[in-house]
């Protein structure tokens, strides 16, 4: 029994030391290395970016039905010259332009046969007193149909009995033009105090622009008609012939342009009016047979 006893002592005390020694520590389960980010590389240079296109603006110009030739080259010039820029034109009789400016179109530029016109618009407030700028000049003509069916071989001729002769409105410049010019006859006097009156007698019909008292002359309409010289010179196929006024009796035709106080684009617009005053505008404009202001 004893020797039970003391056996027992000895486990509880083997147990009991056992229980109070630190145990290891079990080693880690070894896991996959953590990934490492490489940084991009910071660009050393600026990347080069498509060039801005500028953005589209139309420059609306209101210009005498006389201009259309030498407006349209203009216009072609400036665009290539302002890329994005776009001019379209209105060409009609300047009274007809004045009257539509008035009424709120959309004008930019106005550019007109003579001072009345413009007058006009700037009497109801549509350009400044100040902006008109004379431009160019011009003169009359007459033109007979090449086949001249009436005769017609001096300016005489014109009061003559049946001939048929076109005019332009006395409410277009060239009209009142023409109706200057047949006043300035009477003063002369080496064609009679009647002359004005025997000639009026002759008209036909009164245009309400120079182009169609051009067209008309062409097409065989009529037996002579007054233009501008620049209208005439745009017969290239020989469809009338010209016959000249003396400087004593003919009209100098002033032509002004300005911007229209309601241009969405007044800037543009004025830059548009320079180029027509510049060296370049004038030589296109005398290349159509204009008087340059110069």
């Amino acid at each position: 029994m004893k020797i039970r006893f003391i056996r027992g002592i000895c486990l509880g005390f083997i147990l009991a030391v056992s229980a109070c020694t630190p145990q290891p520590t079990p080693a880690p389960t070894p896991t996959s290395a953590p990934t490492t980010t490489v940084p991009t590389a910071i660009p050393t240079s600026v990347p080069t970016l498509p060039p801005t296109q500028p953005p589209a603006v139309t420059l609306n110009v209101f210009a005498a039905a006389s201009l259309t030739d030498a407006f349209g080259e203009i216009g072609k010039a400036f665009e290539a010259a302002h890329p994005g820029v776009t001019v379209t034109f209105n060409f009609a009789g300047s009274q007809a332009l004045a009257t539509q400016i008035n009424s709120g179109a959309p004008a930019d530029v106005f550019a007109s046969a003579n001072n009345t016109q413009m007058g006009v618009i700037t009497k109801a407030g549509g350009i400044d007193p100040n902006a008109p700028k004379m431009f160019v000049k011009n003169r009359l003509v007459v033109i007979v149909p090449k086949a001249n069916p009436a005769g017609i071989q001096t300016l005489q001729d014109l009061a003559k009995a049946g001939v048929k002769l076109i005019l332009a409105d006395k409410s277009v410049p060239v009209g009142q033009y023409a109706l200057s010019f047949l006043d300035n006859a009477v003063k002369d006097g080496s064609m009679g105090a009647a002359y004005k009156d025997d000639v009026l007698k002759n008209v036909v019909s009164y245009e309400l622009d120079v182009k169609s008292v051009l067209s008309k002359v062409e097409l065989g309409e009529a037996d002579a008609g007054i233009v501008y010289t620049t209208d005439a010179a745009t017969d290239t196929t020989g469809q009338t012939s010209q016959l000249a006024i003396p400087d004593n009796l003919n009209v100098i035709a002033i032509y002004p342009i300005a911007v229209v106080k309601a241009s969405l684009n007044p800037a543009l617009a004025q830059t548009f009016v320079d180029y027509v005053l510049s060296a370049d505008g004038q030589a296109t404009l005398t290349k159509f047979g204009f008087i340059p202001v110069q």
